[in-house]
């Protein structure tokens, strides 16, 4: 099975192969994943309600024009950029990172909250949670308040988690989504576990071939 994945900001080159590297790990046996930069018209950062816009508009115009001769496609991101809520088209499905994640831990009757890195993430992933009907399952986000250059160092981000999954699993959170799809996830003695939505995606993704 062949997927694209497109990036939801324009990234350096050095950036984009870290992150195919990444996908090369976490596919399963079956699903092999080309990653492709969605281009200099998207942002370079998703800091602002403007940016992440115009992060599904690009996503949407890449996934269009690109999608054909892939079995499937997905935003390379954890807010899911122009996956529609209801079913896709059968002939060109796209799938979400936060969606399959997300909605897996619903269906398993786990309560889970989210870490993002900053408040319009978490604006926008507090919206696609409701869109996916998933809010009694979800008791909210934390904001990590890192910069864009944690998403690649993996020591800095996860030490930032301690305090944020502690307040989440206070609130009754068996399972952290961790929000961003290009970080690696440590093992780590926390009150919740740390959920890789990028890694639990790709392995329902083969679940009956994900159509």
């Amino acid at each position: 099975m062949r997927a694209l994945a497109v990036t939801p900001i324009h990234l350096p080159a050095e950036e984009v192969a870290r992150r195919q590297a990444r996908y090369d790990r976490l596919a399963p046996p079956g699903l092999r994943i080309e990653l492709r930069n969605v281009g200099p018209s998207a942002p370079v950062t998703l800091d602002t309600d403007e940016a992440v816009r115009d992060s599904e508009r690009e996503v949407a115009a890449l996934l269009k024009e690109a999608a054909d001769g892939f079995d499937l496609a997905f935003p390379d991101c954890v807010l899911d950029p122009a996956v529609p809520n209801a079913v896709a088209e059968p002939s060109r499905p796209v799938h979400g990172i936060l969606k399959l994640s997300a909605t897996y831990l619903a269906a398993k009757g786990v309560r889970f909250g989210a870490v993002v890195r900053n408040e319009a993430i978490k604006a926008e992933f507090e919206r696609r949670i409701s869109a996916f009907a998933l809010d009694a399952y979800f008791v909210g986000i934390r904001v990590l308040d890192l910069p864009f250059s944690a998403i690649a160092e993996t020591e800095v981000w996860n030490r930032a988690l301690g305090a944020a999954v502690a307040e989440l699993a206070a609130l009754g959170a068996t399972a952290v989504i961790n929000g961003c799809s290009a970080v690696d996830v440590e093992p780590a003695d926390l009150p919740a576990r740390i959920v890789d939505p990028t890694e639990l995606a790709m392995r329902l993704l083969t679940v009956e071939g994900a159509r």
